[in-house]
Formats: C-alpha cells, structure tokens, sequence
C-alpha cells in the first residue's frame, strides 16, 4: 500500500523506488513492514548471506530489534517498552495491538 496519506500517513518517496519498487512515495516492506528510509537507517545482513534484504525474516527480525532498542533505551521497562513500540507506530491502537499479542505470547511460551 502506498504510504500517500490516504487511510495511512503520507510519506514521500525516499529511496527512488530501488527497496518497494515505486518512486510514487514509500511502502512498507518485508514482514517487519520496513519504510525504505527506516530500512535504510537501520539494515543488517542478521543471516550473513551477504545480502541485508527487508525481505529477509532473519535481517529484518533484527534490523527491528536494533530500532526498537535504540528508541526504547531500556525495554526491560515499561516505559521504555512503550518508548520503543510507539517509535515503531505511535499510533494508540497499534499499542494496544501489540500489547496484546506480546501477552498471549508471555502466557503461551510461560504457562
């Protein structure tokens, strides 16, 4: 989807279509859902295939877990867990979103 403030936030094109495949303005890519410009800032090659890919699970996983912890400081706290999500999306229902899934992961992996 293209990130042109229509239903979504607008974001311009910053990568020239060379990561989503369009120099009509940004999309999120990969399964972390990576801005070109974000992807940009933050890529890692996490499975060593010579390749950083937002495509990749193994890259973005941890391109995410970069950004996330350099937003957040300290996610071993509330806040800072709050901090990093909403650097991610500041959006309110996002939050809640993905407090909820991180509970029932807590409850399924910790009985």
């Amino acid at each position: 989807m293209l990130l042109d403030g229509q239903g979504t936030a607008h974001i311009p094109d910053s990568d020239g279509g060379a990561i989503d495949g369009t120099a009509e303005g940004d999309r999120a890519v990969g399964p972390m859902q990576f801005i070109p410009e974000a992807w940009n800032n933050w890529h890692v090659d996490a499975n060593r295939d010579g390749v950083d890919d937002p495509q990749n699970v193994f890259d973005a996983a941890l391109a995410s877990a970069n950004y996330l912890c350099r937003a957040a400081g300290d996610v071993g706290t509330r806040d800072g867990w709050l901090a990093g999500i909403a650097a991610y999306n500041p959006s309110l229902e996002y939050l809640n979103r993905v407090a909820d899934a991180a509970t029932r992961y807590a409850s399924a992996v910790n009985p």
